[in-house]
This record gives C-alpha cells, structure tokens and sequence, in this order.
C-alpha cells in the first residue's frame, strides 16, 4: 500500500506540474483563465461532494469566512502565477515557486508560534542568491520574475493559513469553499470594476482546455492529496511536492522547444534552489527521528 500511494503521490505532482504547461497552451489571458478554472473546479468539487459522496457542505459563519479569505489568497497566486507565465515564460514561474519554502519559513512560525529553524534561514538564503542571480542573467523576464515571487508570497500564505483550517471541517468543504468563494470573489472584483465582459473573450478550445486544467489537474489531485495523508507523511508530502517544478521544467524544455530555453546559470540556479530545500527537509526529517 505504501508503494502504492508513492506511486500516486507523484502522479498528483506531475499533474500539478502540469499545469504550466496547459497555462502556456490555453491563449486566454490570466484573468479569464483563474476564473474558468475557479468556477469549473468548484462545479466538480460540488458534484463530487454532494452528488456522488452525498456528504453535507455546511459549515457554521465563522468558517465560511476564513475559507473566502484564504480562497482569495488561493486566486491571487494562480492569477499571478499564470500571469508570470503568460509574460515570460513556465521555467521562470515555476522556479519562483522555490521562495514558498522560503516565506513559510518566516511565517509559519509567526501563525504556529514556534521558534525560526536556523537551517531554514540559511536554506532561504540560499534561494534568495539564486533567485537574485536568475533575475540578473534573465533581466529580460523581470515581470515574470516578479509576478512569479507574488505568486510564491500568495501560496505561502495560502498553504499555511490553509493548515490551520484542517480538522475544523471536513477536507473536501475546505477545498470547495476555498475554490468557490475565491472564484465568487473574483466575478464581483471584475463585475464592479467593468471586466466581467472581458469572460466572454474565450475560444471553445480554451473552455475545453480549462475545464481539463480544472477536472484532472485541479480538483482531482487536491482531493487525492488529502486521502493519501492516510499511508504517507506530511514530511514525504511536502518534499515530492517539491518536485513539481523539475517536472514542469523539463517537460516545458521537451513540449515548447526554444522558447524555453534557459540559460544554463538559470538551470544552475534552480536546481541549487531544489536541493537547498530537498536537503532542508532530509535534515528536519533526521532531527524529529532523534527528538523522538
């Protein structure tokens, strides 16, 4: 069984990997393609809950609230994340995701009230040298770049205000109000401000390529990385998740050609980037062993 849920803990990882890819392929711009991948997530979501599981989706007042707020924090960081992509390309959006370990590591001991881990501070050190070292040898991707560490900022505080929820409410709730309010929160900011026009700007062929992106590689692998918490550690979750932008580099490389094409400082920094926080995370494995 555990080699079995090894196997699809990469899967989910490869499928989030891809998701640069289908944000390169589909042409609407970043706004239109969050809020499509919003609304159909939260259709699946709905269905699977109530319809197949029949299970309830109420949640008392206070919950709702939080989960809307951290569903904006989740929109902010696909919006800025696919927005990266769009203006530069998916090598440098998914190598700013590095700096999520980075921001966890000043906030989650701000939210958990636990001391800084030194080994973390010099692990952020680390990629913030490579990230200033990408961003001087590729100057001419600084939007991306920098729309690229407001993603990495926005999924920081996503994630870890997103781990003080679980237990409060069923997972599946959590995942569906999040997706929900995030996409309700959006479709009021555009219909206020004018914009809400802007969502009829779609081909079918993006439509089919959303509702792909927000199916099999949204919803699906969200609800399975809840249930494989059952046979696997948060500690082997958190370090293969780490992978996801070797996957998506690589298969960016092979897919669009020269376009993603780096230069080899950046593959450099990157993979120094990957296994600052690969190591990171085999030295606080070995620190809970001796502490136990």
């Amino acid at each position: 069984m555990h080699k079995l849920a090894l196997f699809r803990l990469h899967l989910i990882v490869f499928l989030w990997g891809f998701t640069a890819i289908l944000g390169k392929l589909i042409h609407a711009n970043a706004q239109i393609l969050v809020f499509y991948r919003m609304l159909f997530a939260a259709i699946f979501l709905f269905v699977f809950i109530r319809i197949y599981k029949k299970e309830s989706i109420k949640v008392s007042r206070k919950i709702f609230f939080q989960l809307a707020a951290i569903g904006l924090a989740m929109a902010l960081h696909w919006y800025c994340f696919f927005y990266s992509i769009k203006v530069s390309n998916v090598s440098i959006a998914l190598s700013c995701l590095s700096l999520s370990t980075l921001f966890a590591s000043i906030l989650e001991p701000v939210i958990f009230k636990r001391k800084i881990d030194v080994s973390e501070v010099v692990m952020g050190t680390v990629i913030v040298a490579c990230i200033l070292l990408i961003f001087k040898t590729e100057f001419h991707f600084k939007e991306g770049i920098i729309y690229g560490i407001l993603c990495a900022v926005f999924g920081t505080i996503f994630s870890v205000f997103n781990g003080k929820m679980f237990g409060k409410t069923s997972s599946g709730n959590i995942i569906f109000y999040e997706i929900f309010c995030g996409w309700f929160i959006l479709g009021v900011f555009y219909l206020l401000s004018g914009q809400i026009t802007q969502m009829n700007e779609i081909n079918y062929t993006d439509l089919a390529l959303i509702c792909l992106l927000a199916s099999v590689f949204t919803a699906f692998p969200m609800l399975e990385s809840v249930k494989l918490m059952k046979y696997i550690s948060p500690f082997t979750l958190i370090l293969t998740v780490n992978l996801e932008p070797v996957y998506g580099i690589i298969l960016a490389f092979f897919i669009f050609g020269e376009s993603e094409h780096m230069s080899p400082i950046f593959y450099i920094a990157s993979a120094v980037m990957i296994l600052a926080i690969i190591v990171n995370g085999l030295i606080k494995a070995r620190k809970t062993k001796n502490f136990n």
